[in-house]
């Protein structure tokens, strides 16, 4: 009966074991997969590395609205950065934004003519409450005109590397919205155009740069000519007026960046979000409504926060074993070592690290025809390059090239000083008499 027993026990034991395998896999399995976002077009970026962690139809040209106002944004800190102007600087409005603001159609925060309106305060209008007028006084403050500006914005995009952009106004508005005052130069019909992995990369830019947009785009609410006007993010904390109406969106270490919206382009939103020091940055375009380009960005976040930890894959000084001794000629020493000069981390998903291997290209200038590199070689000297390769199934890149760092050089451990004139003299004689030897010895045999 004991004997039973225990084997009954034993059964049931690996009765709850198998049960617990099939119960729990499908979990640790599902959680290392990808998700579906309902968006025409999406992406989702590591900040730090600029490793493309999530992309559907990424380079699909959309109307991206009035995300097109990151763009303006760059070009105010670049001409702050470079003294035209100052956040204190004063324009007054003329009547093109003024006509702009007077539309009840483009629900603006209401400008006044014949009154001084500093650079900050346009700025926080145009980048809290995502208003038209403020943003089109600015491109003229700057430029001139909005036709100058926009000019500025494309041949800032170019200066990017924006894989598929196109400026024709400074807002997001379509260009058959701005009757008689249409920028110089551009198509009455047509629409500002960026894909999703040119916002994504276009806000990459801002931050990087200029991180301090991030102090503004993050703020819930502000007073503007004594009203308050609101941030149309809604995943932004917001005051106790707002809350219980936006309650469902807020999302933990949000701080912005840009929404946007017109018939055409439909509800659009460029997000970034920071926990614990890591950044990502999102773009949506083309949901199915306001609410939804906030959840959709909230599932980007969640599935790169959850789902993706940065590690140092290789780090500085990695050598290849068997690989790292290069036969060096007429120098001190027969050989140098070579490691890369810099770590490569990047953003991991489960065990994806073991995907990644390095290959040596040494640098053929550097070689004889005999393979070896020629002395003097100084310690840091670059030799040639390891480039990272990954064998994974998905891979999407980067945001940039400045960003891929999948190529890292490949330096000198050492310095090998080049041998002597009387050594390299030995060795030459020696070689010389070594190969009369060895036609002695290979003619002698020939006799036989």
């Amino acid at each position: 009966m004991k004997h039973n027993a225990k084997k009954c026990l034993s059964l049931l034991l690996v009765t709850l074991v198998m049960m617990t395998a099939i119960t729990v896999q499908p979990f640790s399995v599902q959680a290392a997969e990808s998700i579906d976002i309902e968006a025409e077009s999406a992406i989702l970026v590591d900040f730090e590395t600029g490793k493309i962690v999530y992309a559907k139809n990424p380079d699909m040209a959309l109307p991206p609205a009035s995300m097109t106002k990151m763009m303006t944004e760059y070009l105010v800190h670049e001409a702050i950065a470079e003294g035209q102007i100052s956040w204190d600087t004063t324009t007054q409005i003329s009547d093109y934004p003024y006509s702009i603001s007077a539309d009840a159609s483009f629900s603006g925060v209401g400008l006044t003519q014949d009154k001084d309106y500093t650079v900050k305060q346009l700025y926080d209008a145009m980048a809290i409450n995502s208003d038209n007028a403020t943003t089109i006084a600015l491109a003229e403050l700057i430029a001139g005109s909005e036709g100058e500006f926009v000019k500025m914005m494309n041949e800032k995009a170019e200066e990017m590397g924006l894989p598929e952009y196109e400026f024709v106004n400074s807002t997001g508005l379509a260009n058959s919205s701005l009757g008689e005052n249409v920028p110089e130069g551009t198509d009455p019909d047509a629409n500002n155009l960026l894909s999703a992995r040119s916002a994504a990369l276009l806000a990459y830019n801002l931050i990087n740069d200029y991180p301090e947009a991030l102090e503004v785009s993050k703020v819930p609410s502000a007073e503007f000519d004594d009203q308050t006007i609101r941030n149309w993010n809604w995943m932004l904390p917001h005051d106790e007026e707002d809350a219980s109406s936006l309650q469902q969106f807020n999302y933990e270490g949000i701080d912005g960046l840009k929404t946007g919206f017109t018939e055409l382009a439909g509800h659009c939103f460029t997000g970034t979000a920071e926990r614990n020091g890591k950044r990502f940055v999102s773009v949506v375009m083309k949901t199915e409504g306001q609410g939804a380009r906030f959840e959709e960005t909230a599932k980007l976040m969640d599935y790169g926060f959850n789902q993706f930890e940065n590690q140092e894959i290789f780090p500085a000084g990695y050598q290849l074993e068997g690989e790292s001794d290069i036969p060096v000629s007429k120098g001190k020493e027969d050989t140098v070592q070579v490691a890369t000069n810099e770590a490569f981390m990047t953003p991991v998903n489960g065990d994806q690290a073991e995907n990644y291997s390095i290959e040596y290209q040494l640098n053929e200038d550097k070689l004889n025809e005999d393979g070896e590199l020629n002395a003097p070689i100084e310690k840091g000297e670059k030799i040639g390059t390891a480039k990272v390769v990954y064998s994974g199934e998905e891979d999407d890149g980067y945001i940039s090239p400045e960003s891929d760092k999948r190529t890292i050089d490949l330096v000198a451990q050492d310095t090998v000083e080049k041998d002597n004139w009387f050594m390299l003299t030995i060795g030459a004689i020696g070689g010389f008499f070594g190969n009369i030897f060895s036609t002695v010895v290979d003619t002698v045999k020939g006799w036989f």
